[in-house]
């Protein structure tokens, strides 16, 4: 039987709405998630995440079956997931944007 996740991406628990990229996925390129063939708006690189499905502003991010963070925006199936639209729970100090709008000022 076919699996029905690219064979560039990892699915590290069944629970996970994030899958993980294991090679770098040029701009362009389909992956297949679930089944359904989705096209990357940008390349990917490896350790990368991907989300499985549409994740809710707000919602958790599931890595490992547990936790890492919260979408601080709307994220189709198939976008990025990173730190431009994910804030992790436990080290807010470390969020990139976090840090820039302290060194610059401006809130993010």
């Amino acid at each position: 039987m076919p699996s029905s996740i690219d064979p560039r991406l990892l699915l590290l628990h069944d629970g996970d709405n994030v899958v993980v990229a294991r090679s770098r996925i040029p701009e362009g390129e389909t992956v297949l998630i679930d089944g359904v063939d989705l096209p990357l708006g940008a390349a990917l690189s490896i350790g990368h995440k991907l989300a499985r499905r549409d994740i809710a502003m707000g919602e958790k991010i599931l890595k490992y079956g547990a936790p890492i963070g919260s979408a601080t925006e709307v994220i189709p199936r198939g976008a990025h997931v990173h730190v431009h639209n994910v804030k992790s729970d436990y080290t807010p100090t470390h969020h990139l944007l976090d840090e820039q709008a302290a060194t610059s000022g401006v809130p993010s």
